[in-house]
């Protein structure tokens, strides 16, 4: 074990860190537990496995460390630029000593449409022997994990998103601020004045989001920003059509 230890330790990336680990079953003295990890190749795949195993439960070794990954690869020969027909999904399992359970692990991650990630089920045999209800008890383990890992893609989705839509909003209310600044004395018909809404602000802190993994207030705040940013632009729209306008004391007699 101290020989895995200290190849974590020595190297230059961070081990691998379980994104969601499941209640743990009991049955007959029997321990299921269920770990995903992101996996972007079969090699990192086995690398976690052999973390969890070695480094993990090192102190409280695991009778069976099943396995499963499903990974997006390159095909051969191909650059990527191609776009989605240059890749193909790469999958693979690990029994351990339970026959047929690495297969059951990986249809549960198929059938709810993980990928890049590798899911550990681990076993702690407590001495009676459990019959085909040892699959369901994997399967669940499975199931939880990998539906908090999609919450958790969806969750980073969002705030990838939000993000963008934050630094259109901010970009489109300097403009507007500075349009405003053009002639404040006779501001243009129609265009709201500086409001409490349009006032610049920082970076939000989405955060909460991650502990929540609240995917619906992640789409209303994505459905706010895309109508504040509509809201600025409709702004900014009539504030230039005005300026654009020709003043009257300048039109040339004829």
């Amino acid at each position: 074990m101290s020989s895995n230890l200290d190849s974590f330790i020595k190297s230059s990336r961070p081990p691998p860190r379980s994104l969601a680990t499941s209640q743990e079953i009991r049955d007959r003295g029997s321990i299921f537990i269920g770990n995903i990890f992101r996996a972007t190749s079969p090699d990192e795949a086995r690398k976690a496995v052999a973390y969890l195993k070695d480094v993990i439960h090192a102190k409280r070794r695991a009778t069976h460390e099943i396995a499963a990954w499903r990974c997006m690869a390159l095909k051969a020969n191909k650059t990527g630029l191609g776009g989605p027909d240059d890749f193909e999904v790469t999958s693979g399992s690990d029994d351990d000593g339970e026959k047929y359970a690495g297969g059951r692990v990986l249809k549960v991650m198929q059938a709810e449409g993980v990928l890049d990630a590798v899911v550990v089920v681990s076993r702690w045999y407590g001495g009676e022997m459990l019959g085909p209800i040892r699959f369901e008890h994997m399967e669940t383990c499975a199931r939880e994990v990998c539906r908090s890992f999609a919450l958790k893609e969806e969750i980073e989705d969002s705030i990838i998103t939000l993000t963008t839509l934050d630094s259109i909003l901010i970009t489109l209310r300097e403009e507007l601020a500075q349009l405003r600044t053009v002639d404040l004395s006779s501001p243009a018909e129609g265009v709201p004045p500086p409001a409490e809404d349009l006032k610049l602000k920082k970076t939000q802190d989405y955060s909460s989001l991650r502990d929540t993994l609240d995917v619906k207030k992640a789409k209303r705040l994505i459905t706010a920003r895309e109508n504040s940013i509509k809201s600025v632009k409709a702004s900014l729209a009539k504030l230039k059509e005005q300026h654009a306008m020709p003043v009257d004391g300048n039109k040339s007699d004829n």
